[in-house]
């Protein structure tokens, strides 16, 4: 889930100011971790609190999600999902945006089974975005990182990801000129994969990602999740990203490290 949090502080200060290219410097004083780091922490704390016991993973992932993002009211939620957040009652509300599988990583990395993986990404989105896109967009997210933990290439993934959730007919030099902001899971989660699928390491997956424009620090946090199941993540870069996260936010990612690595 580390590798989610990367993408997204390296993102963060290009969401609103894309850049078209892969020319650019990974970490600097304008970066910060995003709603997308947040959630991807408490989503990973709803996992580690289950214990191996998922069967209340809805209340936990709701719990969590409220208790650790209550501390970041700023860090850029869309407006529904803040509703929700805030709410006394929260529900779910039809959403199909793409904050359903930036948030999934720690579904991919800490399952024992693709049925089990599966099961978790729809437990932990349908909570908020229970629209067939959105659960869509995280599934595909999630089956991805499975795959990567697998050990299986490249080409594997490709067609996995083409015969099961999107075709994948385009390439990032090919949408790059054009592409624009989109926040739905069908406008930008198939993007984040081919940036993976057309990735020689985890930074050049990142690079690909935040390349094309669009919702940068989201597209790049669904990448990078899948890129650290892949290759791993540099010990330069991994330093670099934890050097941006409080006490809160670190206290996760250690103990999910610890679980997983």
């Amino acid at each position: 889930m580390l590798g989610a949090i990367v993408g997204d502080i390296v993102g963060s200060r290009f969401e609103w100011n894309n850049i078209k290219s892969k020319e650019f410097t990974l970490f600097t004083d304008q970066c910060f971790p995003t709603d997308d780091s947040v959630m991807t922490a408490a989503i990973a704390q709803a996992l580690l609190d289950c214990g191996g016991d998922y069967t209340h993973l809805d209340e936990k992932a709701v719990y969590w999600m409220r208790k650790i993002g209550r501390q970041y009211p700023d860090c850029g939620y869309g407006g529904r999902f803040l509703d929700w957040l805030c709410s006394d009652d929260p529900r779910p509300y039809r959403s199909y945006g793409n904050g359903a599988a930036m948030r999934v990583s720690a579904c991919g990395l800490l399952a024992d089974s693709w049925e089990q993986a599966k099961a978790l990404s729809r437990t932990v989105t349908a909570v908020t975005h229970d629209h067939p896109e959105g659960l869509k967009g995280a599934e595909a997210t999630t089956a991805a990182i499975w795959l990567a933990r697998q050990g299986k290439r490249i080409p594997e993934i490709r067609a996995y990801i083409q015969s099961n959730y999107y075709p994948l007919d385009f390439t990032l030099d090919g949408i790059r000129p054009a592409y624009t902001f989109d926040v739905t899971c069908q406008g930008s989660v198939p993007q984040a994969i081919e940036a993976f699928l057309e990735s020689n390491g985890f930074e050049d997956a990142i690079r690909n990602a935040i390349s094309i424009g669009g919702d940068s620090d989201t597209i790049a946090a669904i990448t990078g999740g899948i890129a650290q199941a892949y290759y791993g993540i540099p010990q330069k870069i991994a330093d670099k990203a934890l050097g941006y996260l409080d006490p809160t936010l670190l206290a996760v990612v250690d103990e999910f490290r610890k679980r997983t690595e």
